[in-house]
C-alpha cells in the first residue's frame, strides 16, 4: 500500500509540473513605438500601449532598446501610468544619439514593468513602428554626423521686415577643414518659403573643400506661406528646414532647426507680417 501511495504522489507532481503557467497580462498588451510631429525637435518618441485585458493594469519604468541609438530611450517621466481595459496611453522618452553606422535589420524592442491586481513582472516585447519614422530619423541623422565633419551649420541671424518685404535669414558655414561636402538646397516649411522664384527650394550651392576654414554666409529670403493664426499659436516644425547635401559624392538630407531664440523671432515677425501680432 505504501508503495502505490508514493507511486500515486510521484505522478501527481509530475502532473503538477506539466501544467503550463498562466499567462501573463502582458501577453495582451499591444506595444508599438511612434513618434509625433510635436515630438520631433526635442528627439522624443512615444511608447504607445493598448490594454487587450478585461481589468486595469498599470506601467511603470519603460524603455525602448534599438541598435540604431547609442542607448535606451527611457521613459522621461518616473512615474506609473494606469490603463483601463480597450485603452491607450502613450509613454514620452528620450531618444539616445543615434549610432552609426547600424544593422539594415535593426528593429526595436520595449521593456516595461506592469502591475494588474496581485501580480507584477517585467516584459520585453518586440515594438512595431507603424509609421516608419525611425529609419529616416537615423539615416537623416548619420547624415548630419558625416557632415559636421566637414561643417558646422547654423541660422545664425534673422532681421525681420515689413508686412509685404522678405525678411532676412542667415545661414552659417563655418568649414572644419578636415573633409570635405556640398551643400545644395534648403527646402521650404509648412510656414516658411521664400521670396522670389524659389518658392519651394532655395539654391545654396555651398562648396566646402577639404582645408577650407573661412566661414560662409548664405542670405536666405523668407516670406510666410500662410497667415492663419492657429499657424504659429500651434507650430511645431515651422523653423525647422531640410538641406539636401552632397557627401563623398552620395546625396543626401539633414534637418537644420533654428535655435529657439532664432526661432521665437521668426514667429513673431510671421504674426506682425500676417497681421495678427499683439
Amino acid at each position: 500500500m505504501g508503495a502505490l501511495l508514493a507511486l500515486a504522489l510521484a505522478l501527481s507532481a509530475c502532473a503538477a509540473d506539466e501544467v503550463p503557467d498562466a499567462a501573463s497580462p502582458a501577453d495582451s498588451l499591444t506595444v508599438e513605438v511612434r513618434q509625433q510631429r510635436s515630438d520631433v525637435a526635442a528627439r522624443q518618441a512615444q511608447i504607445v500601449i493598448t490594454n487587450g485585458t478585461d481589468a486595469d493594469v498599470t506601467i511603470g519604468a519603460a524603455r525602448i532598446d534599438d541598435p540604431r541609438f547609442e542607448g535606451p530611450a527611457v521613459r522621461l517621466h518616473d512615474r506609473e501610468s494606469p490603463i483601463r481595459p480597450g485603452t491607450t496611453v502613450a509613454l514620452p522618452v528620450q531618444l539616445a544619439p543615434v549610432a552609426c553606422p547600424a544593422p539594415d535589420d535593426a528593429e526595436s524592442t520595449v521593456t516595461f514593468v506592469w502591475t494588474q491586481g496581485g501580480q507584477s513582472g517585467e516584459a520585453t516585447v518586440a515594438a512595431p513602428d507603424p509609421l516608419g519614422f525611425i529609419p529616416p530619423l537615423h539615416e537623416r541623422e548619420c547624415q548630419a554626423e558625416a557632415l559636421a565633419a566637414a561643417a558646422d551649420l547654423s541660422l545664425s541671424s534673422f532681421t525681420p521686415s515689413p508686412p509685404g518685404e522678405p525678411a532676412d535669414l542667415v545661414l552659417t558655414v563655418a568649414p572644419t577643414g578636415a573633409a570635405s561636402a556640398l551643400l545644395q538646397t534648403l527646402h521650404a516649411t509648412n510656414l516658411l518659403t521664400f521670396a522670389g522664384d524659389a518658392v519651394e527650394f532655395y539654391p545654396l550651392d555651398v562648396v566646402i573643400a577639404e582645408g577650407d576654414r573661412a566661414p560662409v554666409e548664405v542670405r536666405i529670403p523668407l516670406e510666410p506661406i500662410r497667415c492663419d493664426p492657429h499657424a504659429v499659436q500651434e507650430d511645431k516644425r515651422g523653423t525647422v528646414f531640410t538641406v539636401d547635401v552632397e557627401l563623398d559624392g552620395a546625396p543626401g538630407q539633414i534637418q537644420l532647426a533654428a535655435s529657439e531664440q532664432v526661432r521665437g523671432e521668426i514667429l513673431t515677425w510671421v504674426a506682425d507680417w500676417c497681421g495678427f501680432g499683439p
